[in-house]
């Protein structure tokens, strides 16, 4: 018999629990604390939570029986062995046999003293078990979870009360099922809010997923950049959180704070989705729609055709030249073919050269760009009109002489739009308090520690340590990815290189750049997302301004 004392205490006992189980972020862990409050207030020595089904079955979630040592699920880590419970038989009867089917389909609490002589449910299971392990269930709890809307989502069995004095096996007390019940009121509610964050959760990372996915459908190049910068923006993150001593020794992210930095780096290029297609995939400089390197050779061929014509044009007014004689008719044939093969040659040369300048790269020479321009000038072309028109147009020599890449300077600032476009549209969404700094996150990655960075211009006071950690994330994957239309991956060492001058150059952050290095979380993203022939051998002490 309960003392009132001893009821008080269990009352506070249910009230500290109800907060606690408020708290509980996972699943998997409030199932764990149901089940084991539930245990300590009825002074159970078993239990099991089963979960209902959307194919109407019991699925086992957490058992425990503390004097078989036996635990299972929750954060054990050890799975649940058993199969679901039935809630319909085979013909499609209700499976009343069952004492936890029968709680789920009536709603009713079923209170058994003694499962050995209860008549009306089916115990041959637990039986089995008792036989096979030496245990004797005796007194059964079964309680219904209903949850706010009258759904039973569950079921809650508590097996063999034991007396507070005696310790010996004990039915459950009227007190025990009303405890029982409340809890399973409250953490019927605190299951289903849990299942429904979990839910919209899931909702809002498959929608970002899915604007990833149509970016990466308008641009097979950068399809894979989605999806690697958060993956190596947490990898670095972690490495910060793990590092003790520096300037950075004291940064330390909880489970919500990684979960904010993950959707930020899955939705740091979402602006991406305004970007037109023919300047996201510009693999050469003249490439817009189609790449017009093909329409300058064909004017060659054109050139070719006229000078070959104009050849054969000079040579029938010689052969028909009655007063010239054969010596001086032969020494002119020969030049007239000498200085065809010499225009042919020089043709084909510039083309080769106009190809190669297409191409892009990390840089062209003055010298370059003025023999771009001379070719546009010095060759005419009869165009399709008739027209006398220059071999270049004024837009092909712009885009030729672009000095690095492929992008002229007005399809960098609309590639650059893009970052413009992701932070509109991240801080025009209503963030949950847990979610607020996504755009500041997400926008500042192509800001700069020295403050010319765009779009803002912020400097590395003005910018938290995660958009700092996302900038060199982004950066890193560019450099290493092999599926851009202008360039092949590169190495580890001509990356880490490059990221060392971006440093020193107050590009990036050099605290971070450190840690990125000396953490080694380069050679973690490339055992992951690099080929074979990208890892080199790194020597970290030739990285420039990199400080062990």
């Amino acid at each position: 018999m309960d003392t009132v004392d001893s009821l008080f205490r269990r009352l506070e006992q249910l009230n500290d629990i109800g907060a606690a189980l408020s708290q509980e972020k996972n699943l998997e862990g409030l199932l764990e604390k149901i089940l084991l409050a539930a245990k300590t207030i009825t002074q159970a020595d078993g239990g099991t939570l089963y979960l209902r089904t959307e194919d109407e079955r019991l699925r086992f979630a957490i058992v425990r029986t503390d004097s078989l040592g036996i635990a299972m699920g929750g954060t054990t880590g050890q799975e649940v062995p058993f199969y679901p419970i039935h809630l319909n038989n085979k013909d499609g009867e209700p499976n009343f046999q069952m004492v936890v089917a029968y709680a789920a389909l009536t709603g009713k609490t079923v209170n058994i003293a003694d499962a050995y002589t209860e008549a009306g449910f089916d115990f041959s299971g637990t039986r089995n078990f008792d036989k096979k392990t030496g245990y004797r269930s005796q007194s059964f709890l079964t309680v219904p979870l209903r949850n706010h809307e009258g759904e039973i989502i569950g079921v809650m069995q508590l097996i063999n009360r034991l007396h507070q004095d005696s310790n010996r096996i004990v039915p459950f007390s009227e007190a025990d099922q009303r405890l029982a019940e409340s809890l399973a009121s409250q953490a019927a509610i605190a299951i289903t809010n849990r299942q429904l964050i979990d839910q919209l959760e899931r909702l809002f990372e498959s929608f970002i997923v899915l604007i990833n996915t149509a970016i990466d459908d308008k641009s097979p190049y950068t399809g894979g950049h989605c999806q690697r910068v958060p993956e190596l923006t947490m990898m670095l993150a972690e490495a910060v959180n793990q590092t003790d001593g520096g300037p950075l020794g004291k940064f330390r992210m909880t489970d919500s704070d990684r979960y904010e930095l993950k959707i930020a780096g899955m939705l740091h290029d979402c602006g991406k989705i305004t970007t037109p297609v023919h300047v996201v995939d510009k693999a050469t400089k003249l490439e817009k729609i189609f790449d017009r390197i093909g329409m300058i050779e064909t004017r060659f061929e054109v050139i070719k055709r006229d000078a070959q014509i104009a050849a054969l044009e000079e040579k029938l007014k010689l052969v028909s030249d009655a007063g010239a004689d054969e010596i001086t008719r032969r020494a002119r044939f020969y030049e007239i073919e000498k200085n065809l093969r010499e225009k042919i040659k020089q043709y084909e040369v510039d083309l080769d050269f106009l190809r190669h300048a297409n191409i892009g790269g990390e840089a062209m020479s003055a010298e370059a760009q003025e023999r771009v321009r001379r070719i546009g000038v010095i060759y005419r072309w009869t165009d399709p009109s008739g027209n006398n028109a220059n071999f270049l147009s004024d837009n092909e020599i712009e885009n030729l002489n672009i000095p690095r890449g492929t992008l002229t300077e007005d399809e960098r600032e609309i590639i650059n739009h893009h970052i413009v476009a992701t932070i509109k549209m991240l801080e025009a969404l209503p963030w949950p308090k847990h979610l607020h700094n996504v755009p500041e996150y997400a926008g500042g990655h192509h800001e700069r520690m020295d403050g010319r960075g765009y779009p803002r211009g912020l400097t590395r006071e003005q910018m938290s340590v995660q958009a700092r950690v996302m900038g060199i994330a982004d950066i890193f994957e560019a450099l290493t990815a092999r599926d851009r239309p202008y360039k092949s991956g590169k190495t580890l060492s001509e990356s880490l290189a490059i990221l060392g001058n971006f440093k020193k150059g107050g590009h990036i952050d050099p605290d971070l750049f450190d840690i990125f290095v000396r953490q080694k979380v380069y050679l973690k993203y490339a055992e992951r997302f690099l080929d074979a022939a990208q890892v080199d051998q790194v020597n970290e002490s030739c990285i420039p301004g990199y400080q062990p």
